[in-house]
């Protein structure tokens, strides 16, 4: 397929063989539009739109009794298909797309956006909002993974495991303790250390129980979380970030982006983190007491980092080594960089979160969400909106006019009740592996269910608070300086 002809595929049978404005429409899966209802009119299913991927098989399992599924493979909304824009009631995306208000604008029938993972600052959600559309993302997925991804690059920059791999592909011999410790200059012990933990949620958690093993004293910074979680976890609070930075041998971002914390990590706060200082006696030697400088870690949000200032502190050594992995322009190109002649650091492409289960139960996760938007009420059969607070009344409303289904194929029909549906599939797990069975009809009044969420904090806007979203991680930010 041409990449630069972006068309939306639908699933469709085998006899239909419709096209958009002259352009063929290329099947997904070979089961479109639901077949005559006895007695009744053609019934359509509601189009839900992959908006920047290809991949539906394991969407489809999930959606295919209740929805009709197209994928685009977008890298913006001037690629996504008319018919896309026009019918499509709900949207699933990844990260390399972005919807501000004006893209949303240009849906005219959407009514929920699921993002495929945790972060949603690519959705300008309070447009959506605004505009009548549920953002929804996916925050319990993944966090053992980047939490042993966050250890992994831990353990890499006090060990200098990568750099002495790459010396040995490189053909490099190493003979003797004189060469070794040239080779292997700035390897240190974890033990007795200070790891500082940006964000508490549930990475940031998983991280501090990982790190306590190896040694580390764990503090942490997220002044959104009450007193005693400290004493819980057996770690150490403080309660400014300027404290974190300053008592901390190893930094670690576990907090989302928003408007408030991008560049977090900027020439000014990297000066607050603990300096490269080395012994007096022996210049060009650590030891002895003297400050060795800190790390960075950074698997949360690349904007969270201003790569311009942690490019000069690596070259000039105000900071010991960074691995990132993420970054302010992805897909990263490190050719294209102003990293790419730093010293000391490691960078990988987007990746911690990934594993073979992790991207399958975040895919099952994302799907249920819309499952749950198309069978019950929006916002609130959705177990994961981000931005209810921007919904007006006049906003929320049914997202599919009550529509007969068919009982059997020679069995009466009924109407469909979107409310008492959406009770029916709150006790239908989103990540199951078997396909989600078909809804019922009840006889009696099913009490509306609506999924447990987090309120918003109140906290009045100062130094240490905002809004807080909800998410799995601690939204952060740095007063104005």
């Amino acid at each position: 397929m041409d990449p630069g002809n972006k068309r939306a595929r639908f699933d469709k049978p085998d006899n239909w063989n419709a096209s958009l404005n002259g352009k063929s429409i290329m099947p997904y899966n070979m089961a479109a539009v639901r077949g005559p209802i006895p007695n009744g009119p053609m019934h359509q299913r509601p189009l839900i739109a992959l908006l920047d991927g290809r991949d539906c098989s394991v969407e489809m399992p999930i959606l295919k009794d209740v929805a009709t599924v197209a994928f685009c493979d977008a890298q913006s909304t001037q690629e996504i298909h008319e018919k896309v824009l026009n019918e499509a009631v709900g949207a699933l995306m990844w990260h390399t797309i972005t919807l501000n208000k004006e893209d949303l604008e240009k849906f005219k029938s959407l009514r929920v956006i699921v993002r495929i993972g945790s972060g949603h600052d690519n959705i300008d959600a309070k447009a959506a909002g605004e505009l009548g559309i549920a953002v929804c993302n996916v925050p319990g997925y993944g966090v053992e993974e980047v939490a042993d991804s966050t250890m992994c690059l831990i353990l890499n920059l006090y060990r200098r495991t990568y750099w002495l791999a790459n010396m040995v592909r490189e053909g490099k011999k190493i003979n003797g303790p004189e060469q070794l410790r040239e080779a292997a200059q700035g390897s240190a012990r974890i033990r007795g250390d200070t790891l500082g933990i940006v964000g508490l949620g549930r990475v940031g958690t998983a991280v501090a129980l990982r790190a306590k093993i190896f040694g580390f004293n764990v503090i942490f910074y997220d002044p959104y979380l009450t007193d005693g979680i400290e004493k819980a976890l057996g770690i150490t609070r403080v309660y400014t970030l300027q404290d974190l930075l300053f008592q901390s041998d190893c930094v670690t971002l576990h907090c989302n982006l928003n408007e408030h914390n991008h560049h977090l990590i900027n020439d000014y706060t990297i000066k607050q983190m603990r300096p490269v200082k080395v012994n007096s006696q022996n210049p060009g030697e650590f030891g002895n007491g003297a400050s060795k400088g800190a790390f960075l870690i950074n698997t949360a949000r690349g904007g969270l980092v201003d790569e311009l200032a942690l490019a000069a502190a690596l070259k000039e050594g105000r900071i010991r080594a960074a691995a990132l992995d993420v970054h302010e322009s992805e897909p990263f190109s490190m050719a294209n960089s102003v990293l790419k002649d730093c010293p000391n650091l490691i960078c990988t492409p987007h990746s911690a979160f990934y594993s073979d289960q992790s991207v399958s139960e975040l895919r099952e996760m994302a799907a249920g969400e819309i499952r749950r938007a198309i069978i019950g009420r929006i916002p609130e059969s959705l177990r994961n909106c981000v931005n209810k607070e921007y919904f007006q009344s006049s906003n929320i409303r049914y997202p599919f006019p009550a529509t007969v289904y068919p009982d059997s194929v020679n069995g009466p029909a009924y109407a469909f009740n979107p409310a008492a549906a959406a009770a029916v599939a709150m006790g239908v797990h989103s990540t199951t592996l078997d396909t989600h069975p078909a809804v019922v009809q009840h006889t009696h009044n099913t009490p509306h269910s609506t999924p447990h969420s987090t309120p918003h904090s109140t906290l009045p806007d100062s130094g240490n608070h905002m809004a807080k979203a909800e998410s799995s991680e601690a939204h952060l930010w740095l007063p104005s300086l």
